[in-house]
């Protein structure tokens, strides 16, 4: 996946035709798209695959099953020609391991911690431990909340070389700019893009900000 400008627009959209024109609208801001079940049960694979035909596409499954679904589940994406897929770590190890081994070479993200303030019941207490778990199957990278940015730099601790992915820039409150100068690679943008009157100029703006924190 490019590092270009470290936007990650999250295509959190059930409409196709309005998906694929916001997509060409900020192309020129963002390095990859993230879709989610709802554009998939929506818009059907076919649509992650056309996606994929000239973006980078994460699919955020956030896959937390028994080993054989969770293969069966990573299968189906890597089919779809995404790039990365995101998972559970809660499951278990033999479950991460199975979408390790299922992805083929394809992107595996680990979910350490969410981005929503329902996470502190039963994910902060363990995100430090997910993340070693991360590190421990050889996961491309992690999922760490742009809403707390203090997060990203003790789980970068734990995980060195391997990507951060942040959600929770723009419409839950997350700054672009804190959350890459605390060590996060890409930052995940949805609403505060597709919401916006130009998405491309959103798009443009928060890549700006981001250029302008790592100067």
């Amino acid at each position: 996946m490019k590092q270009n400008t470290r936007v990650i627009l999250a295509l959190d959209i059930t409409d196709r035709h309005r998906a694929m024109e916001t997509v060409e609208k900020a192309r020129d801001s963002i390095d990859a798209v993230k879709v989610n079940y709802p554009f998939a049960l929506a818009c059907g694979m076919d649509a992650v695959a056309e996606l994929a035909g000239s973006v980078d596409v994460i699919c955020d499954f956030k896959v937390a099953d028994i080993p054989n679904t969770n293969r069966l589940i990573v299968e189906q994406v890597r089919k779809s020609g995404a790039a990365g897929v995101i998972c559970q770590a809660f499951p278990g190890k033999d479950s991460l391991e199975a979408c390790i081994r299922a992805a083929e070479g394809m992107d595996v993200f680990v979910v350490t911690e969410m981005s929503h303030p329902g996470a502190d019941r039963f994910m902060i207490p363990v995100a430090e431990d997910m993340a070693k778990l991360a590190v421990e199957v050889g996961a491309t990278g992690i999922i760490a909340p742009a809403t707390r940015p203090e997060k990203i730099a003790t789980l970068r601790k734990i995980v060195g070389n391997l990507k951060i992915l942040s959600p929770g820039v723009g419409a839950q409150g997350g700054s672009a700019s804190a959350t890459v100068k605390a060590g996060a690679d890409y930052v995940i943008v949805g609403r505060a893009i597709y919401d916006a009157r130009d998405p491309g100029e959103a798009a443009r703006k928060i890549a700006e900000e981001i250029r302008g924190a790592l100067q």
